[in-house]
C-alpha cells in the first residue's frame, strides 16, 4: 500500500510564530465558537461558459497526497493544462503565499486552521458553487466545520482525527485515556512516542486536562505545560514522522498519531480515540484571490470531488475523505483492515476542530519550545 512520504504537518516553530502575527485571524474565546464563515472579498463574478482550454492551473500540495498521474488526468478530461508544485508543510506553503509575491499558484491544498488564516488576510477567492456541481457528493456534515461553516472560502480534501497508535500484543492493557500516553504503566514508559508540532504536542495534556484544543487562556495553558513536562520522563521521544515504524518494530509500543498514519493494516497494530475526546483536522482545497484561471481552479476542485478520482486518497493513503459516494466505494476489505476507515462523519465531528488563534497562536509556538528544552 503506497503512502505519502511526508505528514501535513512538520514542525516548523520559528516560521509559525510569525505567522501567527503576520496572518492574524478572526477567532472565539477559549471553546472557538466562530461566527459564520465569510468570504474574505466579494465574489468576482465568473464565467460558467469560460472556454477552459485557454487557462492553466497551477496547484501545490503535499507530496504524495495526490495520484502521480493527476496532471495527464486532467489535461485528458479538462482539456488544460495543470502544473503541480509540492510543499513539504503548511508553514513553507503559507511562507510563500502571505510573502507578497505573485506565486502563480491557484488552488492550494492547507490544512483547515491555515485556510481560516489565509481567508482573514484577504488571499482566497469565495467559492463558488455553481461551479463546483460534484460539491453534492460531500457529506452532509462536511458543511459544518468551525473553520469555515458552509465551505464559503475551502472545500474539504481529508479528514480525520488523533488519537493512540498501539500494539496490542506489547501492552498489558489497552489504551483508553489520554494518561495512557501522559503517564504509562511501567511496562511501557521509555516506549511512548507524543507528536512534536505544537497544537498536536499540547492535545493530549490539553484533553486530559478538559480543556479545549483552541485553548488562549494563560492559566490552561500554564496546566498543560506542567503536564506536558511530567510526561518526559516516560517518553521514547517526540515523532510526527517514524512512529508507525516504531511501532512495527516494537521499539515503541503506544504512541500518539493521526488516524490515517496508525498503520493499523499491519497485525496487532490498533487505533483508539481515546475517552476525553479529540480534535477534527480537515485538509482542504482553496482557490487563490489573485488567480488568473478560476474557472478552470473551480473546475480542478470540481474533478477531485469527482468519487473516481476523490477515493484516491482512502485507497492510497488511508486517509477518510469527506465524499460519501467515494467512501461507499471503498473495499470492504480495506474498511474491515483499518478501523478508522470505518469513522462515521458524526464521530468525526464529535472531536473539536482546530482553528486558527490568530496571533495567540505564537502561545503554542512558545509552550512546545519550553516543554521539549525543559530538563
Amino acid at each position: 500500500m503506497f503512502r505519502a512520504r511526508y505528514p501535513r504537518r512538520l514542525p516548523a516553530v520559528a516560521l509559525v510564530a510569525g505567522l501567527a502575527l503576520a496572518v492574524s485571524a478572526c477567532g472565539g474565546g477559549t471553546t472557538a465558537a466562530l461566527p459564520e464563515a465569510t468570504p474574505s472579498a466579494s465574489a468576482e463574478q465568473l464565467n460558467p461558459n469560460a472556454n477552459l482550454s485557454k487557462q492553466s492551473v497551477t496547484i501545490s500540495v503535499w507530496p504524495g497526497y495526490t495520484p502521480e498521474d493527476l496532471a495527464a488526468r486532467v489535461e485528458e478530461k479538462l482539456r488544460f493544462k495543470l502544473k503541480v508544485a509540492t510543499h513539504d508543510t503548511n508553514e513553507i506553503i503559507m511562507g510563500k503565499l502571505t510573502g507578497g509575491a505573485d506565486t502563480g499558484i491557484d488552488v492550494a491544498f492547507v490544512s483547515g486552521q491555515y485556510a481560516q488564516a489565509l481567508n482573514s488576510a484577504g488571499l482566497l477567492e469565495p467559492i463558488h458553487p455553481e461551479l463546483i456541481p460534484n460539491l453534492a457528493n460531500l457529506y452532509p456534515e462536511a458543511k459544518e466545520l468551525a473553520f469555515d461553516p458552509g465551505n464559503a472560502f475551502s472545500v474539504p480534501y481529508t479528514w480525520g482525527t488523533t488519537g493512540i497508535c498501539y500494539r496490542s500484543d506489547l501492552v498489558k492493557t489497552p489504551p483508553t485515556s489520554w494518561n495512557d500516553i501522559l503517564n504509562p504503566p511501567e511496562d511501557a514508559r521509555k516506549k511512548v512516542t507524543m507528536m512534536t508540532t505544537e497544537r498536536w504536542l499540547a492535545l493530549p495534556a490539553i484533553k486530559a486536562l478538559g480543556m479545549s484544543v483552541n485553548t488562549r487562556n494563560d492559566q490552561d495553558l500554564a496546566k498543560v505545560k506542567e503536564k506536558l513536562v511530567a510526561a518526559k520522563a516516560n517518553l521514547l521521544g517526540y515523532d510526527d514522522v517514524t512512529f508507525g515504524d516504531r511501532l512495527k518494530s516494537g521499539e515503541a509500543v503506544m504512541v500518539e498519531a493521526w488516524d490515517g498514519w496508525c498503520p493499523t493494516s499491519e497485525k496487532n497494530i490498533k487505533f483508539v480515540v481515546p475517552r476525553e475526546g479529540s480534535d477534527l483536522w480537515v485538509d482542504t482545497m482553496v482557490v487563490l484571490r489573485g488567480s488568473k484561471n478560476k474557472e478552470a481552479a473551480h473546475a480542478f476542485i470540481n474533478f477531485i470531488l469527482d468519487p473516481k478520482v476523490h477515493s484516491w486518497a482512502a485507497l492510497n493513503i488511508l486517509y477518510k475523505v469527506p465524499n460519501k459516494a467515494a467512501m461507499d466505494a471503498l473495499p470492504a476489505e480495506l474498511k474491515q483492515k483499518n478501523a478508522p476507515l470505518q469513522m462515521s462523519p458524526s464521530q468525526l465531528l464529535a472531536g473539536e476542530s482546530i482553528v486558527d488563534l490568530g496571533e495567540d497562536s505564537v502561545k503554542y509556538t512558545r509552550l512546545a519550545t519550553e516543554v521539549k528544552a525543559a530538563q
